[in-house]
């Protein structure tokens, strides 16, 4: 059901008593304690019971948290509370207030009912778990619309509304213009596309200020290119801009909340479509930075268009670059649609993402750059293949194709993210997901404020 989070009571809001269990404490009162003990109230993790007032009507709401419970169990308060005017009896953090509104998310845009039906008052907290819970709305929102309202030229609509609501500069190359301006893998990934292929490179922040760069895959559907998926791997293609989707929500947080910080954005926007000038098995790419890449599969078109972003973002030397991009297949079998693996070089960086994974429940996990493997995408006629041989070790290897693209010195991390969820959880159902936004803006802030 739809929420609103409001930070004070209106007149009318009932309460939504918070509890631990069924063990009910003395300030709930003794008619709703009563009533739960009756009426078999479990107090597992995530249960609610609406409680009658003598009248018959509503009184108040009992919630059970649990005991040691994951802030995401309030995703249940969120997606189950009546219709109506709501407080919680007990202040909560942000976390569990951003799980709150991120259980309650419905997709909204092609149906007809769009108010929303209850209020919830939530607090002090109410602010700053919106800036956050929006933005994974936000990211949610434009994964699950589908392709064919969710083009390489939408997607650049939408990162300019979001660049003119925020005052930041915003440029993009796009179609033929790539060529001259030096993008060869973007516009040969795009080109078969009725859709132009294009960069979108978005400013803010003070020019003297820590340089952090995002970048995004945004590929907006990915057939496979000429080595077509089959149908049942191309039903979720939609969110193969996933990546992009992220780091724009990221972009919003970051700016609505005011960081110090010189924010840069990429997204190489692209279609992977199949034509008769599409990119072909066995051609050999010329990439920015001027190395050669054979083309083992066309399927293995993110890489070769973050490859292209990564090597203008470099030139600025920023202090911290990242990428997020739903690469590879191999990284869902690692370690499932939950736990994003990352790669990086940088320890520091590494040992902090863990932390601020932690604390605000968006798991990640660290994997090798393991060298060795490098030598897995040899080519005999190129200085690198886009793929393997051996199909082992995908994930690991595409990073590995990424790295080739930094240059030492560089802070970078690359994240194998999903963005989507196939099974409806605490604070989420089926689809679009944002995935380690929170994490890298707690990180964000605690770095740079």
């Amino acid at each position: 059901m739809p929420l609103s989070l409001i930070e004070n009571p209106t007149e009318n809001a009932k309460p939504v008593w918070v509890v631990s269990g069924k063990d009910l404490p003395e300030n709930i009162p003794a008619f709703a304690r009563l009533f739960a003990s009756s009426s078999g109230f479990t107090g597992k993790p995530g249960d609610m019971l609406v409680v009658p007032a003598a009248d018959g009507a509503v009184a108040g709401i009992l919630f059970s948290k649990g005991v040691d419970q994951d802030a995401a169990i309030f995703g249940k308060l969120g997606s189950n509370l009546p219709k109506g005017d709501w407080y919680v009896t007990e202040d909560l953090n942000v976390n569990a207030t951003v799980f709150v509104k991120l259980g309650a998310y419905v997709f909204a845009r092609y149906t007809k009912d769009k108010t929303p039906e209850a209020k919830l008052a939530v607090g002090n907290c109410c602010a700053e778990a919106l800036r956050i819970a929006d933005a994974c709305t936000y990211v949610r929102d434009l994964i699950n619309t589908p392709t064919n309202d969710m083009t390489p030229e939408t997607l650049e609509l939408e990162a300019r509304a979001l660049a003119q609501k925020h005052q930041a500069d915003i440029s993009v190359i796009s179609g033929e213009d790539l060529l001259p301006q030096n993008f060869p893998m973007i516009h040969a990934v795009g080109r078969a596309s009725v859709y132009a292929p294009r960069l979108i490179d978005i400013s803010w922040g003070r020019p003297d200020a820590p340089k952090v760069t995002l970048i995004g895959k945004g590929v907006c559907f990915d057939t496979g290119g000429l080595d077509v998926k089959p149908s049942s791997s191309m039903l979720l293609m939609k969110k193969d801009m996933g990546g992009a989707a992220n780091v724009l929500g990221l972009a919003r947080m970051i700016m609505e909340a005011g960081r110090n910080i010189r924010l840069r954005v990429l997204i190489p926007a692209v279609e992977n479509a199949i034509s008769s000038n599409a990119f072909r098995p066995g051609d050999v790419l010329i990439s920015r930075k001027g190395d050669s890449v054979e083309i083992g599969n066309t399927d293995a078109e993110g890489r070769l268009v973050l490859a292209d972003a990564i090597t203008l973002a470099v030139d600025e030397k920023p202090d911290l670059l990242i990428d997020l991009a739903t690469l590879t297949g191999a990284a869902r079998v690692a370690l499932g649609p939950d736990v994003i693996p990352f790669y990086s070089d940088d320890d520091t960086f590494a040992l902090e993402m863990a932390m601020h994974a932690k604390t605000q429940e968006d798991p990640v996990w660290r994997m090798p750059l393991w060298k060795p493997y490098a030598s897995k995408l040899n080519s005999k006629i190129a200085d690198t293949n886009n793929v393997t041989t051996d199909g082992m070790a995908g994930s690991i290897t595409a990073a590995l194709f990424l790295k080739r693209f930094v240059p030492d010195g560089i802070s970078w991390a690359h994240f194998d993210i999903y963005a989507w969820s196939n099974t409806s959880k605490h604070a989420c159902p089926v689809g679009g997901e944002a995935q380690t936004i929170r994490a890298l803006d707690s990180l964000i802030a605690a770095r740079y404020g």
